[in-house]
């Protein structure tokens, strides 16, 4: 089992994303071909990627739900070649059964928005497989989550929902140590919400002692603090990475990983000086 917690004199690990959907916020439709989608894998892995996160249905605001067997038919073929490529791949899914497909054809990490909520089955197939599991806080649902979020504390909210999660998963029988949690910027987060939670990154993970998943990349947050469009928010995106990083998430998801990966090596070498 991959210990995903940074160690000292390492840089943080990056997780590329890879959306095989025609409708997510930032490259739906480029990937939905299995092979444009292998090839972008390939590239990423090649660029510096420690994982590929491979997803078939989109979680941006207001999505819709897609069909189980669609889902699985965007996403186990390319899972599966890119497994064979030598690549370490995370599926990105809230269904039980994408996730049992998916790591029977070689995935390493379930990746879920839900927190093993959204399928009553997905906590027996997380416990009944070795694979590493993703918890992340959501406030709602994709379709539903940025409809007016509030919170009275957000970090005290993520920290009683992981909590309870936890505890979720240890009474269904997952061992704490394939545990990853992930505070799930932009998902039910308004703009103070999303900084507080990057700001942080230092107390939930020392809270926790486990590794935590940083997912800013070109989020709606840059979008208004910057005043920029989806695609161009790649230095904002910079600018978050390089504090998370800083203050200790462990993996950083990102779209852009050439570039990334060259404020995650500096930010994680700075943090090992500075702490």
């Amino acid at each position: 089992m991959t210990n995903w917690h940074r160690q000292a004199g390492q840089a943080a690990s990056i997780m590329g994303v890879l959306n095989c959907t025609p409708d997510s916020f930032s490259d739906g439709g480029r990937f939905v071909a299995a092979e444009a989608a292998v090839r972008h894998g390939l590239a990423m892995h090649q660029a510096g990627a420690a994982l590929i996160d491979v997803g078939g249905e989109s979680t941006r605001p207001g999505a819709k739900p897609v069909p189980q067997a669609e889902e699985i038919r965007r996403v186990i073929p390319v899972i599966r070649r890119l497994c064979e490529a030598g690549c370490r791949v995370s599926v990105d899914t809230m269904k039980a059964d994408v996730m049992r497909q998916a790591v029977a054809a070689g995935a390493c990490m379930i990746n879920d928005v839900s927190a093993l909520r959204a399928d009553s089955d997905s906590l027996m197939v997380a416990a009944d497989c070795d694979a590493a599991i993703c918890l992340m806080h959501m406030q709602g649902t994709p379709a539903t989550m940025q409809q007016r979020p509030s919170y009275d504390d957000v970090i005290s909210s993520v920290i009683r929902f992981f909590e309870q999660r936890l505890e979720a998963c240890e009474q269904a029988g997952i061992q704490r140590q394939r545990l990853i949690i992930d505070p799930g910027i932009g998902f039910g987060k308004r703009l103070q919400d999303n900084l507080q939670l990057i700001a942080g990154v230092d107390r939930l993970r020392r809270y926790f002692s486990l590794p935590l998943l940083l997912g800013v990349s070109r989020k709606s947050f840059i979008g208004q603090l910057c005043r920029r469009e989806v695609d161009e928010r790649e230095w904002g995106t910079a600018a978050a990475v390089a504090v998370g990083c800083f203050l200790g998430a462990d993996i950083l998801r990102v779209h852009d990983v050439a570039n990334q990966q060259q404020v995650i090596r500096v930010a994680s070498a700075l943090a090992d000086y500075c702490h």
